[in-house]
């Protein structure tokens, strides 16, 4: 069985994204869970970039040259809402996580059973060339980087986009075209 190292791949070795879209189906297959962790994903993040928009009110508010006109329930209420907003990104986000994680589970059951079959329906000479144990690490590696895979393109890629742009959105509106190119 070859193995492969650092050496084996070209420094340009660029990443096939064929991957990524071949498990599109697998998420497709759960089409309602996946929209409604998408749906908890924006919220979270609207939540998060809205938290320092708060703190912002709460600060102008609190300003000591306002102090002499600023009614008392207008911080109040500021806080409770910056802290409904802080409470909300997290909520939020573990909702997603836990309806995108039966998603992910089912994708990679899937994957794993269809390289089982693959290996099944391959002629005996194959299994009497190949060390059993290194088939099985090498269906429980791949299983392992789909679920990475899937969480880190999901959960980290995506999120990151996401609020790179609204903070972007942001700084467009509030101030000049440049302070966007800043970020």
């Amino acid at each position: 069985m070859r193995t492969y190292s650092d050496n084996d791949y070209p420094a340009n070795h660029k990443p096939d994204w064929r991957v990524i879209a071949s498990l599109w189906p697998y998420l497709m297959e759960f089409r309602g869970r996946v929209i409604l962790a998408a749906g908890c994903l924006v919220i979270a993040k609207l939540a998060t970039v809205a938290t320092p928009i708060a703190l912002k009110y709460i600060v102008d508010y609190l300003d000591a040259s306002r102090s002499g006109n600023t009614v008392l329930w207008i911080p109040v209420m500021l806080v409770i809402g910056y802290g409904l907003l802080r409470f909300g990104g997290t909520l939020f986000n573990e909702v997603r996580d836990a309806v995108f994680a039966r998603v992910a589970e089912r994708a990679m059951r899937r994957v794993s059973l269809k390289v089982f079959g693959h290996l099944h329906a391959r002629e005996l000479a194959f299994h009497l060339d190949r060390k059993t144990g290194g088939l099985a690490r090498d269906m429980e590696r791949g299983s392992s980087g789909i679920s990475f895979l899937l969480r880190f393109t999901l959960f980290n890629i995506v999120p990151t986009i996401l609020e790179i742009v609204m903070v972007a959105g942001i700084l467009l509106v509030a101030f000049r075209p440049a302070y966007v190119v800043a970020i």
